[in-house]
């Protein structure tokens, strides 16, 4: 990861190869976010995802979603289910008007890691409010025998 940062470092912001273009300050710190996730460090991965998605939209809302599950996810790992379930709402909400199937594993990842750790207020909560979202339901139905 640091070889990463210092490469991105390095380039030339006023000269963008075409192909790279897209890739700024938010794009690098949504990698950053979903490595620390995976790698199990939540309070990193909870510090990257969150400067990606910054204090205003970066106008990628397929990129924006991303990030926010993967910050739903470290929140629910170090142990921060309200917030989780907070940032995971707002998330799925966006999600609503994407057509991605790579969407739909993303959600099914944080309801993975939702019900390892159990029921609670915020949980019971959030899956109420949850239950009528598309890609909420969605998951349900591909999760249902046939």
């Amino acid at each position: 990861m640091a070889t990463a940062v210092r490469e991105f470092e390095r380039r030339d912001p006023d000269d963008p190869a075409d192909w790279f273009s897209y890739f700024n300050e938010a794009e690098l710190a949504a990698e950053l976010g979903h490595c620390n996730r995976d790698l199990g460090r939540p309070n990193d991965g909870v510090t990257y995802a969150s400067q990606s998605l910054g204090p205003t939209p970066s106008g990628y809302v397929r990129s924006d979603f991303f990030a926010a599950m993967v910050l739903a996810d470290s929140y629910l790992d170090r142990g921060d289910v309200g917030q989780a379930c907070e940032v995971a709402l707002n998330a799925i909400e966006i999600g609503e008007s994407l057509k991605s199937a790579r969407c739909g594993a993303y959600v099914e990842e944080f309801r993975t890691r939702l019900t390892k750790i159990g029921r609670s207020a915020e949980s019971s909560e959030f899956l109420e409010r949850v239950s009528t979202a598309r890609l909420w339901t969605a998951q349900d139905s591909r999760r249902a025998p046939k």
